[in-house]
Order: C-alpha cells, then structure tokens, then sequence
C-alpha cells in the first residue's frame, strides 16, 4: 500500500526554505513565522525519515536529500497551480471573487452576508479560501483579506480591527480560569507563552489548532479556553455561543488586512460594507 502524502503545507514550507536556503526568508514569503516554518519541516524530515537540511549558524545547506527533493516538489507544485488556474469556474459577469481564510469568512463574513447580497442582488459572490501569499496570487481575486504582519501584507491594505488576543470559552464551562485546558493557535507569534508573561497565568495548551477559527470551534464545544483574535471572536460572543474566560487582552503583532482591485466596482462596495460592519460593531463593543 502506498503511504499517504504528507500535507502540502509541509512541502510549500521546504520547497520555499530550499529555494532561500532560510526560514526566515521562507516565513516572509508564505506569510508564516520563522519557527512555524522550521516546525513543518522539521515534521516532513520526520515523516521522510531523513533530513533536508544541514543546519548552520550562518544559514541552511541541502543535503543529498534535499537536493533530490527539491526539483521534483517545485515542478509538482508548479504543475499543481497551472491545474488550478485552468479551472473554470463558470460565468464571470457580476462576479466578486473574495480570497479569505475559512476562519474570516466564517466568523466575519458569513454572519451578515445576507445584508450585502440583499443590497446588491445582481452581485454574485464567489468565495475562494487563501492562506499563503501564492493562494492569493493563483486567486486573483477582487478583495483579499490576508493575515500577517504588515510588512508580511505589503502597502494599500487596510487593517481590520480589533486585532487584540482575547480568550473564548462555552458558557458550559463554570470551572475556575485557570484550571480550564488551553487551546492554542499555533502559526501566530502570540499566544498562551506571550499571556503568562503579561498576566501570570503559564498553563501550556493541551490542544492545538491550525487556525484561529478552528480553535473557535473547539471552544465552543465545551474544550476548553481559546486565545484568538477578537475581529473573529465579535458575533460569537453576541450571539451567545461564546464568552470572554478573562477580561484581560493581548495586543497582536499579527492581524487582517484588507485589500481591493480599485477598478472593480462590486469590490469598492464590498469593502465599503465590510468596513462599516465592522466599525458599526467595535463601536458597540
């Protein structure tokens, strides 16, 4: 039987370390952090049971391995988005192409979309799910919502807010604070490590999570407490499906940032909606 091919996050994480023999370089590219980068490789040399890279002072070198790998995962990759550019996707005409992650259209988007798409019944809404900066270049899309840093998102982007950390729990759960197991959001330079320096309270996670979104998920069945963004965590807690564990914040060196074709007009209107939810709804808050 054939093994299982390891995750395609795994193989973008080497491919683009490879090519800049840096993780650093790999991070700023994918729009990751540093060890995010150096984790998922470190999982595919596992999973390979052999290492890709020689690890220096001064920088990365391939091994035999990695130089055997190397050209084979770059032109899959190659091939791989040549595929997924040549789908059609059916009539263009009144088409808004939104590149978002599953977590902002989710939790941001979804919950008052009705609104847009009553406002304007002609537009037709095309979602497309994008977390690395190549989803966002194969996605061409009309609005992107990207998250990073802002030097990872680049000029002319907006930043959502509020872009703090702010813990989530079930209302179910009535046990003490600190006794709560924590869910932890890993890809993100803030976490529950950065909240036990600012408010003493160093519990390690005992869940973790590829998103923000899915650690929103698993708080809200009961499993603990999450450390999220509070742009996301907004109509969860209104609508009674999640409340705040603790009143303290984290201010986030990571955000999201939107950004629109200035010549499409269905995406002028998009953003000019989005925004305006939004602040109408930090207002309240």
């Amino acid at each position: 039987m054939n093994r299982s091919l390891p995750p395609l996050t795994w193989i973008r994480a080497f491919e683009s370390a490879a090519r800049h023999l840096s993780f650093t370089a790999a991070a700023e590219e994918l729009g990751m952090t540093q060890s995010a980068v150096s984790q998922q490789v470190k999982a595919l040399e596992t999973r390979l049971r052999i290492p890709l890279f020689t690890r220096r002072a001064r920088g990365l070198s391939l091994t035999d391995g990695g130089r055997q790998l190397l050209p084979q995962v770059g032109a899959a990759l190659e091939q791989l988005s040549g595929a997924i550019e040549g789908i059609d996707a059916g009539p263009k005409e009144n088409q808004l192409i939104v590149a978002a992650s599953v977590s902002v259209t989710q939790w941001v988007i979804a919950p008052h979309l009705h609104e847009f798409l009553a406002a304007h019944p002609q537009t037709r809404v095309r979602f497309l799910s994008a977390i690395w900066p190549d989803d966002f270049l194969s996605a061409r899309a009309d609005v992107e919502i990207r998250f990073g840093s802002a030097k990872q998102v680049g000029r002319a982007a907006t930043r959502l807010e509020p872009s703090q950390l702010i813990t989530l729990k079930s209302a179910k759960l009535d046990q003490p604070f600190d006794t709560l197991p924590r869910i932890e959001a890993v890809g993100t330079s803030g976490g529950w490590r950065a909240w036990g320096d600012a408010y003493g309270n160093p519990a390690a996670p005992s869940l973790f999570a590829d998103s923000y979104g899915m650690a929103l998920h698993l708080a809200m069945q009961g499993l603990g407490v999450a450390l999220v963004s509070a742009l996301l965590a907004r109509d969860a807690v209104q609508s009674g499906q999640l409340m705040r564990a603790h009143p303290g914040s984290l201010n986030a060196q990571e955000g999201y940032w939107l950004s629109v074709n200035e010549s499409h007009p269905s995406a002028l209107l998009f953003r000019d909606w989005l925004l305006t939810k939004i602040q109408s709804a930090h207002a309240l808050d």
